[in-house]
């Protein structure tokens, strides 16, 4: 019997690892799209979770956004039934209509996960697994560098956050197709992903602009891109926790008391005056401050897809350059102002 492909054993070795704290008798579930990535770490999930004494789940979620989106539902479902998955459940989600500034592609990004993590608390699994390969992360950093983006951008995808975990972004798009090849799974092909002249912007860097960066940069772009990706993941976990830290200092030192605000109009029930002290913002470095006042512009209530960097640069200001200006208006009618020594952040009031 010939050895399966070096792509096979490499994924098997990624999902081990990924897994590594998952004791037996656990259920670990894949979020599947039907395309190559997922239903290949759907493929190899199953077999890694037959020797380390796993159930498996597969999670199937259908935006409904193109026509015949459940032709593609069922299909994926099928085949993690056939490929041995013990739970395979299918939902549909309602993505909003006018997703604001984020796009309908965001919309349905957050729709998916709310999905996913109703499904994962419903069925009581460890983890989900999502088929993100290496190319997913190239085609990330330069969407990041496209919108000027920090360094917490600039990192791309984290290998795990919360439930959810990454174990392919070491293996390439190719890869996962191989996988598919070897297992005989039939995979459905996005067809937004063919259309890189008018389609959506991360299929032209895909179609488009990361075959012209391998032609003129070399073959290796993508692994460079990727790796520019996990050094900068590093550098970005140590600014956030210094921020995090001086946020905490600065809010101890401010606040006398915070509590939500019952009378605001932002829509956020959970919308909190924040109150931070100015001498403790002034002490700390560019980088670590703006991160900090997004921290608490985010935790005051402001919805985090219109709030941008221009915003956070103008809070700053409010610190670094003084000169009476009035208060800051934030996204959600929040505002920023600085008064008797702090700098505060205010939902709207009725």
């Amino acid at each position: 019997m010939s050895l399966p492909p070096g792509a096979v054993s490499a994924a098997r070795l990624a999902i081990r690892s990924t897994l590594s704290d998952i004791p037996a008798g656990a259920t670990v579930a894949v979020a599947c799209s039907g395309g190559a990535d997922s239903l290949a770490v759907a493929s190899e999930l199953v077999f890694v979770a037959r020797r380390m004494g796993w159930r498996t789940a597969a999670f199937v979620v259908d935006h409904g956004m193109q026509d015949g989106s459940a032709e593609v539902t069922h299909p994926a479902a099928l085949t993690c039934e056939r490929l041995g998955v013990d739970i395979v459940a299918t939902v549909r989600v309602a993505v909003a209509s006018g997703a604001g500034s984020g796009g309908p592609e965001n919309a349905a990004r957050d729709a998916r996960y709310e999905a996913l993590e109703s499904l994962a608390g419903e069925h009581q699994v460890a983890a989900v697994l999502l088929g993100h390969t290496l190319d997913d992360q190239a085609e990330t950093v330069l969407l990041g560098l496209h919108r000027g983006s920090g360094a917490r951008s600039l990192a791309g995808m984290r290998p795990t956050k919360g439930i959810f975990r990454r174990p392919f972004l070491g293996l390439t798009r190719a890869d996962t197709e191989t996988i598919c090849a070897h297992s005989g799974i039939e995979f459905w092909v996005d067809p937004t992903n063919l259309e890189s002249q008018d389609g959506p912007l991360r299929s032209q860097v895909r179609g488009r602009l990361l075959p012209l960066l391998d032609e003129i940069l070399g073959p290796k772009i993508t692994e460079t891109l990727a790796r520019t990706a996990s050094q900068l993941q590093d550098d970005a976990d140590a600014l956030d926790d210094w921020a995090q830290r001086a946020l905490d200092q600065a809010r101890s030192a401010g606040e006398v008391s915070s509590p939500p605000n019952p009378d605001n109009s932002s829509g956020n029930s959970n919308a909190t005056h924040i109150t931070l002290r100015l001498s403790v913002l002034q002490e700390l470095p560019v980088a670590v401050r703006t991160r900090a006042l997004r921290k608490a512009v985010l935790l005051a209530g402001t919805p985090a897809g219109p709030l941008k960097y221009s915003h956070i640069q103008e809070v700053d200001k409010l610190i670094t350059n003084w000169h009476g200006q009035g208060p800051i208006d934030l996204p959600g009618r929040f505002t920023a102002r600085r008064e008797s020594g702090n700098v505060s952040v205010r939902p709207p009031t009725l």
